[in-house]
Parts: structure tokens; C-alpha cells; sequence
């Protein structure tokens, strides 16, 4: 991941996406490698909400305001 973010970085630079905002190369970089962190996790809970049986899917949108 290491080497990744590295390039990740260079290419940011490369382009000046930095600067629009004003953020250094390694923000953004981080930033971006979070967002596709939380993107895989959104992907295993769909797949994980599409494996439970039909009733439960009713009974959370049923619920949904009281749970929160």
C-alpha cells in the first residue's frame, strides 16, 4: 500500500490536482485511499444485507427510525 500511495501522490502532483484546494499531495492521497477503504466496507455490507433472508429486510425498513 506503501508504494501505492507513493504513486498515488506523484500522480496528484503530476496533474496539479492539488491545486484547486490548496492540500498537499499526501492529504489528498490519503484521502482518497480512505474513500476506497469505505467503499470495499459499503461493498461487504450490501453483500452481507443481500445474503439475509427477505423478512429481515421488511423488519429494518419497518424499524429504520427507531433504530436510529
Amino acid at each position: 500500500m506503501v508504494e501505492f500511495r507513493k504513486k498515488l501522490e506523484e500522480l496528484i502532483n503530476k496533474n496539479s490536482m492539488e491545486n484547486a484546494s490548496n492540500t498537499p499531495d499526501f492529504i489528498l492521497a490519503e484521502y482518497l485511499i480512505g474513500c476506497l477503504s469505505l467503499f470495499d466496507t459499503a461493498i461487504q455490507q450490501r453483500e452481507t444485507w443481500k445474503d439475509m433472508p427477505p423478512e429481515f429486510d421488511k423488519l429494518i425498513s419497518e424499524n429504520f427510525w427507531d433504530l436510529v
